[in-house]
């Protein structure tokens, strides 16, 4: 009798048996690679997974340009030059009308929207990092645009081009950062995406203080040029970096073979799924939820004043009728508190969790907002992004980032209209009582928190998927026990990595 194995039949199809056998091996080492990530410490992986922290250092470049482009165009307004040259008079002084800073911040956000919208269908086209990559070239363009720009239409069309580049940039660096990530360290990558938008502002901040009370046109114009050189490192960085293997990636005492094997299952998975994945997926059955969560985590920035507090704060304190060259150190200080915050938040989104971190964050931060009118250091900002990369299924997840950026715009595109309206001394000049206003819709956004946002804290994507396939309630995330984290159901048909 012939005792060979079975050849594989035309089409280079594997016979059953031997593909049984292949399916069982693949099976094995998912998990494998599962229980991996379960035991790995957070100093074996800051040991042994340096190419994962260098590439999301380069990632959080993008992020970083984000940032800065963000808060330099809110602290424009507080330099006289800018005001000067796109202003008028009024009372004495320069003032930038309320309806062109609408124009002027509702542009940018018009922009990122159309690069929100657009980033899904790229990155799934060509990649994550080759979508950052066309995002930087046309940051280029936009940059160039707004440092030649001498009239107000011109400046809001560079505002707009900015504005698509950087719905790429945000779209892409949580996502990535999410994807190459183990678990123990997932919310510290993700964490650093934000950390890298609170330094870009940071920085931002420090240039208009060093350029802001020139009396000509660089006081402003030198800020837009500095945003350049992060744009060259972004796309510099991420050619040379492209090098890298897998192996690099994950450090050598990773047992490559084990984690191939997940991430092959996982694109397996994805891969017969993809050509099925629609827009609309992103807002049926069990995605519709997964997407609430994730577009509902920056809702809750917005409506907890952080354009506000970060685009208006150096201009805030001026119309308080504090010293230019003190509110330009103000605005400094605003932005280092966010840096603090939000290093703060590393060890606590490991330790306590993002449920409870997001949930106290903001029940404090609405408590602040309404007694002392304002007060923003933003402690929960990190979260969103955190909650966005692992709430998000995998295989809709660069459409539901980018329909998150496209959400975050149309925040933008709501605030950056009523803001100069409230804060205008031409206006309705608010002042303070802002604090107010965000109060409330913040204290909306806490009991959002409690109900819907669930707790992903050590678990890793296949884990998550389970919960969500099968329902399980917001605050019983962690209660739950799927086949993977329970020792009696081992022996159970595997539980493959759901793709909703």
């Amino acid at each position: 009798m012939d005792t060979k194995p079975a050849p594989l039949s035309g089409g280079g199809k594997r016979a059953p048996a031997e593909r049984i056998d292949l399916e069982v091996t693949q099976h094995s080492l998912f998990d494998e690679a599962n229980q991996y990530d379960h035991n790995q410490t957070f100093k074996e992986a800051f040991r042994d997974e340096k190419g994962v922290l260098l590439w999301a250092s380069v990632m959080g470049a993008a992020a970083l340009s984000w940032g800065f482009d963000v808060q330099v165009n809110g602290a424009a307004i507080s330099v006289e030059a800018f005001r000067r040259d796109f202003g008028y008079i009024y009372e004495g002084k320069a003032v930038l009308p309320a309806n062109w800073q609408t124009i002027f911040n509702v542009t940018s956000a018009i922009g990122a929207f159309f690069g929100g919208l657009a980033s899904g269908y790229i990155a799934d086209k060509i990649g994550r990092k080759w979508c950052t990559w066309v995002g930087s070239w046309i940051l280029c363009a936009g940059i160039a645009l707004k440092v030649a720009a001498t009239t107000r239409p011109l400046f809001a069309v560079a505002n707009a081009i900015l504005g698509v580049a950087l719905g790429l940039y945000l779209s892409m660096a949580p996502v990535y950062c999410s994807e190459i990530s183990p678990v123990v360290l997932r919310s510290i990558t993700t964490c650093g995406v934000s950390l890298a938008i609170v330094v870009g502002q940071l920085l931002s901040n420090a240039v208009i203080k060093a350029f802001g009370e020139r009396p000509e046109r660089w006081a402003y114009r030198g800020p837009f040029c500095v945003h350049l050189h992060g744009t060259w490192y972004v796309r510099v960085i991420l050619r040379e970096l492209a090098l890298l293997l897998f192996g690099i990636l994950h450090g050598k005492e990773r047992d490559i073979e084990s984690r191939l094997a997940q991430v092959q299952e996982t694109l397996r998975l994805e891969s017969e799924l993809y050509s099925n994945a629609t827009w609309l997926d992103c807002f049926k059955g069990v995605g519709a939820r997964r997407t609430m969560i994730t577009l509902g985590a920056f809702c809750c920035q917005h409506l907890s004043g952080i354009i506000f507090v970060l685009g208006y704060s150096t201009y805030f304190f001026q119309l308080a009728g504090l010293p230019t060259s003190q509110t330009f150190s103000l605005g400094i200080g605003v932005t280092a508190c966010g840096v603090a915050g939000n290093i703060s938040s590393w060890w606590l989104v490991n330790t306590v969790g993002r449920r409870i971190v997001t949930f106290y964050g903001m029940a404090v931060l609405t408590g602040m907002l309404i007694l002392i009118g304002v007060f923003d250091v933003i402690p929960t900002a990190a979260m969103g992004y955190v909650i966005l990369g692992e709430a998000s299924s995998p295989r809709l997840r660069s459409r539901t980032i980018g329909l998150t950026t496209v959400v975050q715009s149309l925040w933008g595109l709501i605030m950056n209209f009523a803001l100069p309206y409230f804060v205008n001394p031409d206006e309705a000049n608010l002042r303070g009582k802002v604090g107010f206003i965000f109060g409330g819709t913040s204290l909306l956004a806490t009991i959002w928190v409690f109900f819907c946002v669930p707790e992903f804290k050590g678990l890793t994507f296949s884990e998550i998927d389970e919960r969500f396939q099968m329902r399980v309630p917001a605050r019983k995330f962690r209660e739950y026990k799927g086949r993977l984290e329970s020792d009696d159901q081992r022996n159970l048909p595997l539980f493959y990595p759901v793709i909703i």
